[in-house]
């Protein structure tokens, strides 16, 4: 089982180390709005990842995700504009707001509440976050906080002004890298391999030892911090930030990307982003049919392709049993 994990872990790390690689050849032959959506598509990615840990690692469903992709955005706008800080300080700063607001969310809703009772709290929360943004008269209310200037980093002799060129979005695909490679550590930990366990069966996991619900709220608080990473990297590669941001409906992306590419397979959410961004860029001029066509793509890969397209993919790849060899079961009934 050790050798499994292990070999997995390898295995993904090198797609990873292969995105990264692409990932820094696109500005060679994208223009500089192609390459501003593939530097979102990477903070959506991380953003479906997180989403995942919660779904289809440990079996937790929140419609509240939102809520800390706009806790970290804005702690990082509040950080670096208001209070002067370098970014390099202000990014784990704004994961530290998305940590404590997932540790106080948690806090109450998995000690009240699962399933969709769960879902449903979480959703109110945020929306209370986004009503509270938009009454806050320093966080820009309806307008939110615009003019952020990418971050000037200074390291002794060092000087990198990430204002310059595609730099930032260099240091966005690194920084992304680096929290993909993070979520993925978390999966093929003991830890990682206990929530599996209490997704299958929380009764029988609680019985063998594993504290279920501080599982769970260790998940959720991590989850927060990663969402919160992600989204901090948002306001100085937007340069804006808005309500919208903690909006019910950015909650949905996340959950989109993932039963897109599959809940099941650790590089769903990642794919899912992939092609929900390129759905958005070629419907972007359509005006309402954008939301129509991505509602029936969704539509159909629920109805059709409940494994999402990497589903789909493995079953293609996967060898069909041979005729004349009988099935495992009917071997089990011949051999009694």
């Amino acid at each position: 089982m050790t050798a499994f994990v292990g070999a997995g872990l390898r295995r993904d790390l090198l797609v990873l180390l292969a995105l990264v690689v692409l990932g820094c050849l696109l500005p060679q032959v994208l223009n500089r709005g192609l390459v501003f959506i593939a530097g979102l598509v990477w903070i959506n990615a991380v953003f479906g990842l997180s989403f995942n840990l919660l779904f289809g690692l440990s079996g937790v469903l929140s419609f509240g995700q939102a809520m800390f992709f706009a806790g970290g955005a804005y702690g990082a706008a509040v950080l670096t504009q208001s209070l002067g800080l370098p970014f390099l300080l202000a990014w784990p700063l704004a994961g530290l707001v998305g940590a404590l607001l997932a540790a106080a969310v948690g806090g109450v809703a998995l000690r009240r509440t699962e399933g969709v009772y769960f879902a449903i709290l979480t959703l109110s929360f945020a929306e209370l976050l986004h009503l509270l943004v938009i009454n806050t008269g320093f966080l820009g209310r309806n307008d939110g906080l615009s003019g952020l200037a990418r971050p000037l980093i200074e390291l002794g002799a060092l000087r990198l002004d990430f204002s310059a060129g595609d730099r930032f979005y260099y240091f966005i695909v690194f920084a992304c890298a680096l929290l993909i490679a993070l979520v993925r550590w978390v999966v093929a930990t003991p830890f990682g391999r206990a929530l599996q366990a209490v997704k299958q069966e929380p009764e029988r996991a609680e019985f063998l030892g594993i504290p279920v619900r501080r599982h769970r709220w260790s998940v959720f608080v991590f989850a927060g911090f990663t969402t919160a990473m992600a989204g901090a990297l948002v306001a100085p590669w937007a340069q804006i930030v808005t309500p919208e941001l903690a909006h019910w409906s950015n909650s949905t992306n996340p959950i989109l990307y993932t039963l897109l590419g599959g809940s099941a397979y650790f590089w769903g959410p990642v794919l899912g982003a992939v092609l929900l961004s390129a759905v958005f860029y070629v419907t972007r001029t359509l005006v309402g049919i954008s939301d129509l066509v991505t509602g029936l793509l969704l539509l159909s890969v629920v109805l059709a392709l409940p494994g999402g397209v990497l589903g789909l993919l493995a079953r293609w790849v996967r060898p069909a049993p041979r005729a004349d060899r009988p099935a495992a079961g009917a071997q089990v009934e011949a051999g009694r």
